[in-house]
């Protein structure tokens, strides 16, 4: 029973891709290529470099955001080299939930000995949650906003709100969780350290996290100051997205305001929701565009090309990301070694002294 279940997950992962791939073949014919490349040859390279522009510029705040995050001195740790590290972890997240993952232990892994394996996992961890909870509160506006400013279906209206009142209960639970410095991460792991096939790793792992979450919890505690700043930074890198958005739709001679913008960005990281079991989001992001450019009112010949100028946005950066994983997996590991955490005083971050 075991083996077969094995065997319908390895096909799975094989089916679900092909699925995706025929998916978007079939939208591309659907839609035409010449109304395709009607849309694209509107948008031009003026358009296109703006949104490779943009996207670069996200990763650069976002690695900014995630220095923040570390509990201890990371002067010898490069910004180029946390930011090679930033676009090795997106990447190899485009391969779905999967690629999230392994993304983000290659962050921790390529740090290597230059910083306490307590204070990689924590600030990775503080850095993806920092991401979710500002994405919560972004898909909470944009939920609200189209809402108000979209002549939505019933259906729609209630989706909307179902999402909105999602992305409330999430960041309440986050927020109460921080607050009270609950140990969510150490009682997982105990309760999972009970299966007897497991134990034995878990015990050896379990300081390393309760250590974690307490750099977790400090951070909330006692770097407020740091803490706030990571967060705006965060709203400034969905602020890109936005106005990507804004963007394509402008090139495209539709004008369409900031808010609508923030719909569309909203209703796409509903999208990538829905199309993480995807590896690549492949047909599931451009059929869930197409979708969004009808309720914001324009074709959605124009919604997919949207799609694809995002689409190839995220494959240029992953190239680049890809670039960097096979220079820093080849590199040697510095020779510095740090034994410790060294928190910083009074919750100040040595790259602003």
């Amino acid at each position: 029973m075991y083996t077969h279940q094995m065997r319908m997950r390895q096909e799975l992962r094989y089916v679900v891709p092909i699925v995706g791939i025929v998916l978007l073949v079939w939208l591309v014919l659907r839609t035409g290529t010449a109304t395709i490349l009607e849309e694209i040859r509107t948008i031009g390279w003026r358009g296109f470099g703006l949104v490779l522009l943009l996207g670069g510029l996200s990763h650069l705040i976002k690695t900014w955001s995630w220095r923040l995050t570390f509990l201890c001195d990371i002067r010898n740790v490069s910004f180029r080299r946390t930011l090679g590290l930033r676009l090795i972890s997106e990447a190899l997240a485009i391969l779905g939930l999967p690629g999230q993952v392994i993304g983000e232990a290659a962050r921790v892994s390529l740090l290597g000995s230059d910083i306490p394996i307590a204070n990689s996992i924590s600030s990775v961890t503080l850095d993806r949650g920092l991401y979710i909870a500002t994405s919560a509160i972004v898909s909470f506006a944009g939920m609200i906003a189209a809402v108000l400013l979209l002549s939505l279906s019933h259906t729609w209206r209630v989706y909307a709100l179902l999402f909105a009142l999602g992305s409330a209960v999430v960041l309440t639970a986050c927020a109460v969780a921080i607050g009270s410095r609950w140990p969510v991460f150490s009682g997982m792991a105990r309760a999972i350290g009970r299966l007897g096939w497991i134990k034995t790793w878990l015990d050896g792992k379990q300081p390393v996290i309760e250590a974690a979450e307490n750099n977790l919890f400090d951070f909330f505690h006692k770097a407020r100051g740091v803490f706030w700043g990571s967060l705006v930074l965060n709203f400034a890198s969905h602020a890109t997205a936005i106005l990507e958005v804004y963007v394509l739709l402008f090139f495209m001679g539709t004008r369409k305001s900031l808010m609508v913008a923030l719909v569309v960005e909203a209703l796409t990281k509903l999208i990538n929701i829905v199309g993480a079991l995807n590896p690549g989001n492949v047909g599931t992001f451009e059929g869930g565009n197409m979708i969004v450019a009808r309720l914001i009112h324009i074709s959605s010949g124009a919604g997919l090309a949207i799609a694809l100028f995002r689409r190839v946005r995220i494959l240029f950066w992953a190239a680049i990301g890809a670039i960097c994983l096979t220079v820093m997996s080849k590199s040697h590991q510095p020779k510095m070694v740090l034994t410790e955490a060294t928190p910083f005083p009074n919750g100040s971050d040595p790259l602003w002294s």
